[in-house]
């Protein structure tokens, strides 16, 4: 035995050490890509962050037949005043939950009776300045003879891929100066990017953060109109985060670069996680906007909207795909990243980034890394073979190596005379006291005789 396991035990050690480095081989992580942090949080976030419109069309009846001019007026305007906005959003949800400001969605909000005298004194400042009268003027003679016929509410949510859906109000808390700045909106949707919500809690003065969103100042004539699907992302410090409104609503101060468009827009650490909405931005100084005094609702009281309309904030299978993908490309495996970018595309299609990084991976495919666990099933295979061999081995080394003992056979003894049966044992009784039979009284004599002769010896 010990012959064969200088042999066999070997053979075992080696084929037991292969299937364990073939076992750590499958499981060894790609290697990450030299990607800066902001540029990951850019690339994670951008799709799930959202231009929202919301506006309300006013349908105006002037009724002085004699005022050609007014009446020209408002034929250019097709009878009608539109009153709203447009801001940002990020999306919280997989079947499209969105969290923005309350008061980027409050001209469809308000009453029917509000909404008209906005859009009415919107109407009076077109005709005073065509006409260079004062406003005063202007509205006494337009409210003889203007009178509203109609309000359309109109609440569009344009997503990065291009898509332009209705959005509905599920939770609504109240413009800034009037209290918690958050509303929550619904879309039709499944599969959507998110970002998921942290902890304002946890936020520290200087902690980095970045704001996302679609600043109007970022729109302009030269830019191409695919453009606007593009959202902007700034970088700051938060400055303050004990600071509160006038109505006592908590805010926090960054000095992150924002502007008119970013209202509702999310505001990300460096977990890529939502901290807050940006709300609003300093006073003026001397007309002008001055940067880094800009404020954002925390997203603890974000959440009780959240809450309030029965959100849950989960990653999507698309995040996760997605995710895995550019750790993939930014590593150097386009072959294993485009197999992720395809799956993002066929779960949803209209994603904002994924055609460019599907056309990106494609041309470097051919340099891609390779990884260990592409071989997976080969070494399954192997570990396997090699498992049963091991156990082969030991059983031919500590059980085949014994050899059998043969059983020792007994003969059995030769056969002789059958023995004489011993004779019958005579009767020493006698009827000593001849009553004609053996007793108990013949017993007793006996032994008396047997005493007397045994006595008789001893003194001889």
């Amino acid at each position: 035995m010990k012959k064969k396991a200088l042999i066999t035990i070997p053979i075992s050690l080696l084929l037991i050490a292969v299937m364990i480095t073939s076992f750590f081989l499958i499981n060894i992580k790609p290697a990450e890509g030299k990607i800066a942090k902001a540029q990951k949080l850019a690339e994670f976030t951008k799709p799930a962050v959202v231009r929202i419109v919301d506006y309300t069309v006013v349908s105006w009846q002037f009724n002085n037949p004699d005022d050609p001019e007014v009446i020209a007026i408002l034929e250019q305007l097709n009878n009608q005043s539109v009153v709203g906005g447009s801001g940002s959003g990020a999306i919280i949800s997989s079947d499209g939950y969105i969290v923005t400001n309350a008061h980027v969605v409050e001209a469809t909000q308000k009453k029917d009776e509000d909404i008209a005298n906005e859009a009415f004194e919107q109407l009076v400042s077109i005709v005073a300045d065509y006409f260079k009268v004062d406003y005063e003027t202007a509205y006494n003679y337009m409210v003889a003879y203007t009178q509203y016929t109609d309000i359309q509410r109109v609440l569009k949510v344009v997503l990065p891929g291009g898509d332009v859906l209705d959005g509905e109000v599920k939770s609504y808390g109240a413009p800034i100066n009037e209290g918690k700045d958050v509303a929550v909106l619904k879309i039709e949707g499944k599969n959507l990017p998110t970002i998921p919500l942290g902890n304002s809690d946890d936020i520290q003065n200087q902690d980095n953060i970045w704001v996302s969103g679609y600043p109007a100042a970022a729109d302009s004539d030269l830019l191409s109109p695919d453009s606007s699907l593009v959202s902007s992302m700034t970088s700051g410090q938060i400055s303050a985060t004990s600071k509160k409104t006038e109505q006592g609503s908590p805010v926090i101060q960054i000095n992150a670069a924002a502007t008119h468009g970013n209202s509702g827009g999310p505001v990300i650490n460096d977990k890529g996680k939502l901290i807050g909405l940006l709300t609003f931005r300093g006073d003026t100084v001397n007309g002008q906007e001055v940067q880094g005094f800009n404020f954002a609702v925390p997203v603890n009281t974000v959440r009780e909207f959240v809450n309030q309309a029965g959100v849950r904030n989960t990653k999507s299978e698309t995040d996760k795909l997605f995710q895995e993908g550019l750790e993939l490309y930014w590593g150097g495996y386009y072959k294993h990243a485009l197999e992720k970018f395809e799956a993002v595309q066929r779960i949803y299609p209209n994603h904002s980034e994924i055609k460019q990084y599907i056309a990106n991976a494609e041309k470097k495919v051919d340099s891609s890394k390779m990884l260990w666990s592409d071989y997976a099933t080969t070494f399954y295979i192997f570990d396997g073979v090699a498992g049963l061999l091991v156990l082969v081995l030991l059983v031919f080394t500590f059980v085949g190596g014994k050899s059998k003992s043969s059983a020792t056979v007994v003969a059995p003894p030769a056969a002789g005379p059958a023995p004489t049966p011993p004779a019958a044992p005579e009767n020493t009784l006698q009827d000593l006291n001849n009553d004609g039979k053996i007793d108990v009284q013949d017993i007793l004599l006996a032994l008396e005789e047997h005493r007397k002769n045994q006595q008789k010896k001893d003194e001889e």
